[in-house]
């Protein structure tokens, strides 16, 4: 699944920006989490060794939810990356064998997530890029 969704990604990401997976991000002091998919500044790669980036540099975090990460991906993850000002975030969870997509937007004025959409069969949306995702391509959660 995650595949599928990182090839669909760099067919939209814009050029100043980079798709990357399995890479921590840096929240602050003894924070620094592991989401599934990230979208960073192109600016913030450094090199073949980095193993996490910093959270200013981070446009959207993606995390897939599955049984065992269901609370830290549902509640506490995105507190986190809420605190750290991370601007997006899209919660990926499987509803009867197919994707559902929740989309998050950073509420400057309260520091917290604010539904934005949820997406079920196409991923249509305007920020932090335009993309338009076909779900049904993307059916292995």
């Amino acid at each position: 699944m995650l595949f599928l969704l990182e090839r669909e990604l760099r067919r939209y990401v814009p050029s100043q920006l980079r798709v990357r997976r399995d890479m921590s991000v840096v929240l602050g002091t003894r924070q620094r989490p592991e989401p599934d998919m990230v979208i960073i500044r192109a600016e913030a790669v450094q090199g073949t060794g980095e193993t996490a980036y910093q959270a200013g540099d981070v446009i959207l975090v993606v995390e897939v939810v599955s049984p065992e990460s269901e609370e830290r991906d549902r509640k506490r993850k995105p507190q986190l990356y809420a605190e750290a000002g991370i601007a997006h975030f899209w919660r990926i969870e499987n509803q009867s064998g197919r994707p559902t997509v929740y989309v998050y937007e950073l509420d400057p004025a309260t520091a917290a997530y604010a539904l934005t959409g949820i997406y079920h069969d196409r991923l249509k949306v305007s920020v932090p890029f335009d993309a338009d995702i076909d779900l049904a391509e993307i059916d292995e959660l």
